[in-house]
């Protein structure tokens, strides 16, 4: 699963018109440094104001049509589902996207795959920071109208999508793909999109699809498809549905770890799903505004088991899989071991400290399982502990925690605690992930 970050070796335009308003645009893909995500920038707009793809940022307007929106301070980027797809299926995680339109253009062919081929034409350059993977911890469902997605902790990404449409060329089809870019390129990029020729009307009397032509979707008549092409896959059209599906997914900001199923959805109910999903998984930068690389407290007690009076973790501020983690602990006078341990004197136990090392390490491994809930941490040994200064009330006890050895879930780190910048404890601390057992 861990890799590290890429972005474009290269810059890529490509133009077009888009589907729903029918304006002509260019799209240019930007390299982006390390652990910046991929943005969007308006350069028709004064000032050129970005869009970052976050699930606070994710729309769907009802009134704007059969389309994906982002929007940040106002500022709005419409239909990058098809792009987003391409992005997360070649394995791109830093880009600047300069649109010079409110719509994204649309393929040529209504699929993903001439912006995926022009983006592996162009190469990727790996950057010297892991991929910060958005991981199912639980499992998660969401569901309404008789439309029902999930998802499930699984080690990789792997996509079930059944729809069902009243129409005897379409039916009732299920497909399920194991993710990764070959897959991708060779199984969904190619699935264009479709529409029922019955509703072609509704969606022109409601001002969509102005940018619409026969060759770049599948049309499907009553009695058959009125395109010339025929089918590139027998079931091409939920292979396009689970495209539109790995689009939307990226809108939580980065690439997925986990199996998702989905019946009879649509844009409107991934974005509600993306948007559950933040508000459900321990995800980084969960909290509206907040930087990306922050575990809030919410968030890091759906992986840690400790509660009051021995969760010593506040938030975490910093994790590269399988390398590194730092998190911050605030020490206060209400803290319960403070009315025993030298009374009149406190003074926070050097032991309490190593726990609170050892909790920030643990959220470092339990994150690297495929479901962290039904895994312990459990402490080992201990070597070369060393206390440098006492900890008191007011202090804020940075901890880094470092990986130095992973073999069959046996660990070995390196902790370092610090206030005001100044080491205070360090330890090597050897730990390994168990079961849970039942209760």
């Amino acid at each position: 699963m861990a890799r590290l970050q890429r972005t474009l070796a290269r810059p890529v335009t490509l133009s077009g018109v888009g589907l729903h308003t029918g304006e002509k645009s260019t799209v240019v893909f930007r390299p982006a440094p390390a652990n910046s995500g991929v943005r969007f920038v308006r350069t028709d707009l004064a000032g050129k104001p970005s869009v970052e793809v976050r699930p606070e940022n994710a729309h769907f307007d009802p009134g704007a049509g059969r389309r994906t929106i982002l929007q940040q301070d106002g500022v709005q980027v419409h239909t990058m589902e098809h792009l987003l797809a391409a992005v997360a299926g070649v394995g791109l995680d830093n880009l600047v996207i300069e649109t010079s339109a409110l719509e994204i253009p649309e393929p040529a062919d209504g699929s993903a795959e001439p912006i995926a081929r022009q983006l592996m034409d162009a190469g990727f350059e790996e950057q010297d920071s892991p991929v910060r993977h958005i991981k199912v911890t639980k499992p998660v469902t969401w569901g309404a109208n008789g439309v029902e997605l999930s998802a499930v902790p699984f080690q990789g990404f792997r996509v079930t999508f059944t729809i069902e449409y009243d129409h005897p060329l379409i039916g009732c089809q299920t497909r399920t793909v194991d993710v990764t870019a070959d897959s991708f390129l060779k199984e969904i990029a190619p699935a264009r999109t479709f529409v029922l020729e019955r509703d072609l009307d509704g969606l022109r009397r409601a001002g969509w699809i102005k940018g619409g032509r026969l060759e770049s979707a599948i049309v499907v008549g009553e009695r058959g498809l009125v395109n010339q092409e025929p089918l590139r896959f027998p079931d091409e059209f939920v292979r396009h549905k689970i495209l539109d599906l790995l689009g939307d997914l990226f809108l939580l900001g980065g690439p997925l770890v986990g199996h998702v199923t989905a019946v009879r959805s649509g844009h409107q109910s991934h974005v509600a799903f993306v948007k559950h999903l933040k508000e459900t998984l321990p995800l980084p930068g969960r909290r509206a505004g907040r930087p990306r690389e922050e575990w809030d407290i919410t968030a890091v007690m759906d992986i840690l088991p400790h509660r009051y009076p021995f969760l010593l973790v506040d938030r975490i501020t910093a994790i590269e899989e399988d390398r590194s983690i730092q998190g911050y602990k605030n020490v206060t006078i209400n803290e319960p071991f403070f009315a025993g341990h030298f009374p009149g004197h406190p003074i926070m136990p050097a032991v309490l400290i190593l726990e609170a090392m050892a909790q920030v390490g643990g959220l470092l491994l339990l994150n690297s399982v495929e479901d962290p809930n039904d895994k312990l941490m459990y402490f080992m040994g201990i070597d070369g502990a060393k206390f440098r200064r006492p900890v008191t009330p007011g202090d804020q006890l940075h901890l880094k925690l470092t990986l130095l050895k992973l073999k069959n879930r046996i660990s070995k780190m390196r902790g370092e605690a610090y206030v005001d910048g100044q080491l205070v404890a360090e330890a090597e601390l050897l730990a390994t992930v168990v079961e849970r057992r039942p209760a």
